[in-house]
Parts: C-alpha cells; sequence; structure tokens
C-alpha cells in the first residue's frame, strides 16, 4: 500500500482544497491530512474561522481523505513519515524548495503540486470582509 501525506489548515474548505486532495489521493492508496491544531496556528499568527475539531470532521467526511491526524508543531514531519510508514509528502507549490519538505527526502518522495487558479482560504477571508453595515443594513 502506497500512503501519502499532506499538511495544510484546511480553514474554510473549498475546491482548491478538494482538487489537491484528490490530486494527492491519486499518487497513491490511503491519504492521510495533517491539520494543523488551533494551538499550532497561534503559534503561525494564523486563526482560523473553523476550530479543529470543525475542520477535521469536514475532512473526515470527504471521500479521498481516510485518515486525518493532528498537526501540533513544525518538528513532526519527519516522525509522521516514519510512524506512518509514509511513501509520499505532497504539498501546494507554494513550499517548492522549503527545507521544512525538502528535508524529508532521504525518507520519502516529495511532490509539490499547483494550486488551483484563483482560489484560496485567503481569497475568501478578504472577499467576505465587508463593512458591517452591508451585512445587516435592511
Amino acid at each position: 500500500m502506497k500512503r501519502v501525506l499532506t499538511y495544510g489548515t484546511f480553514d474554510l474548505l473549498h475546491y482548491g482544497h478538494i482538487r489537491l486532495l484528490k490530486r494527492a489521493k491519486a499518487l497513491g492508496d490511503y491519504l492521510i491530512v495533517a491539520i494543523s491544531t488551533d494551538e499550532f496556528n497561534a503559534v503561525k499568527g494564523k486563526k482560523a474561522y473553523h476550530d479543529y475539531e470543525t475542520r477535521k470532521e469536514m475532512l473526515e467526511a470527504v471521500r479521498y481523505v481516510d485518515l486525518v491526524i493532528p498537526e501540533n508543531n513544525w518538528d513532526q514531519k519527519r516522525d509522521d513519515v516514519k510512524n506512518y510508514h509514509v511513501d509520499v509528502v505532497v504539498m501546494g507549490n507554494d513550499w517548492a524548495g522549503h527545507e521544512k519538505f525538502e528535508n524529508l527526502r532521504d525518507l520519502c518522495e516529495v511532490v509539490y503540486l499547483d494550486r488551483t487558479e484563483g482560489i484560496s482560504t485567503t481569497k475568501i477571508k478578504k472577499e467576505l470582509n465587508l463593512p458591517q453595515d452591508d451585512l445587516y443594513s435592511k
């Protein structure tokens, strides 16, 4: 069995996430998704709209995902690859060449996938950030 692992926050689940998960799953037989915990997001200076348990529940409902695990810190990746017998780590190409993933190459294959054009959680949050008057008037 070929095991694939990817990491992310997966806050506002959108079609870009689904496409990434579908392509990641196509690289193997079993897809593990490590999602950043609320505590780890705070360390990274990020704030998710949904809490960890909600994001985990949403990902578990996606047919391409076989297992969801917590990402508690930057340094757990090597242990995850070893403990879950991972063959391939997949990330979006915005991480291409980053040492956090490149240093896994002695343990497994590392693949960077193109992000889906025109969609991101950042873009969604920015576009939904309307003034309060517009949201509640009338």
